[in-house]
């Protein structure tokens, strides 16, 4: 399936990749952050999570170069 998995905890992610349909799922789809940011927009936005985005944003921009059709 094309999708992608991003979470800034990666707890959650390490179920997905332990789980019985990791085979379902290549590891550059599970995308994880180092910590969580507690359920807190303003730490998301402009700390934990800003430093992740360029890099699941490269990773949709390669599924969707892959696509025939969007």
């Amino acid at each position: 399936p094309r999708v992608v998995f991003v979470d800034l905890e990666p707890t959650i992610i390490d179920e997905v990749r332990a789980s019985t349909y990791r085979q379902l799922f290549h590891s550059e789809q599970l995308i994880s952050g180092k910590e969580d940011a507690a359920n807190n927009f303003a730490r998301c936005h402009y700390t934990v999570g800003k430093e992740i985005v360029d890099l699941c944003l490269d990773h949709i921009r390669k599924l969707a170069d892959n696509c025939t059709g969007l």
